[in-house]
């Protein structure tokens, strides 16, 4: 049995394009004040948030400035509909299929691609330790001989010939593999590619970050926190990540 640890990969982040914004601004006869201190994220939700009221201008003393500014109004108004714009895409590897049960129940501003049990052999998957349950902890030997029963059983269904089932090759193996990963435990590895724009991102840390109970989640939650707010941190200010009396990092809410 092989033990995975979380990681996150950002493969696209938000983007503004300056050439196309300033033929909106001069076909208007527009101007706009760029805070220069802002990152392209932050700058995609103010500009959609001005085309609400056409609010552009360059004179600074009739507009909320800095950029910084304007969002913590959005935020505290309760006008997140404006932080949509804003969207990342991630990679998710070394995650558990406990985490990611738990994960696409978020519909609403997510999308997800996932590694799939039928066309990915498992015979040498890799397992989620649960957080807390280290090699020292009395449940471990338990939970080791699970698992280790598991990947032996897998490993045995998908090497014989079972009677019955399609006759097209492809199609077989995709049968047998699903009869095999019907063993298969929630601490199975897997990798998720997932979009979500800054809005579903705050709604999802509100809800998870802070449970106490789920580790995982928490360590997930903490990580994608301090990945988006790298890049936009205006849009995440009332977030931050700080360490529980347990030791262990949690996401908090700061109203």
């Amino acid at each position: 049995m092989k033990i995975k640890h979380p990681k996150i990969y950002v493969i696209s982040r938000p983007n503004l394009d300056e050439i196309e914004l300033e033929k909106f601004l001069i076909d208007n006869k527009l101007s706009w004040k760029k805070d220069e201190l802002s990152r392209p994220g932050e700058q995609v939700v103010e500009i959609s948030g001005r085309v609400c009221y056409m609010s552009f201008t360059d004179d600074i003393a009739k507009i909320r400035f800095p950029n910084r500014k304007y969002i913590e109004n959005l935020i505290a108004r309760g006008h997140e509909s404006v932080l949509e714009h804003a969207s990342w895409t991630f990679i998710l590897d070394g995650v558990s299929r406990s985490f990611t049960h738990q994960l696409v129940r978020h519909r609403v501003g997510f999308s997800y691609s996932q590694l799939s049990q039928q066309y990915h052999d498992e015979s040498e998957a890799e397992m989620i330790l649960p957080n807390g349950l280290d090699k020292s902890h009395p449940a471990y030997a338990a939970w080791e001989h699970a698992v280790d029963g598991v990947l032996v059983a897998y490993r045995s269904l998908v090497g014989m010939i079972v009677d019955g089932g399609p006759d097209d090759t492809r199609e077989r193996l995709r049968w047998i593999r699903s009869v095999a990963r019907s063993l298969l435990p929630n601490a199975t590895s897997t990798t998720i590619a997932i979009t979500a724009n800054a809005r579903a991102l705050r709604h999802f840390l509100s809800l998870r970050g802070s449970l106490e109970g789920d580790y995982e989640m928490r360590e997930i939650s903490a990580l994608l926190l301090k990945t988006v707010a790298s890049d936009a941190p205006a849009l995440f200010s009332d977030f931050e990540v700080v360490m529980h009396e347990d030791g262990r990092e949690i996401v908090v809410k700061n109203m």
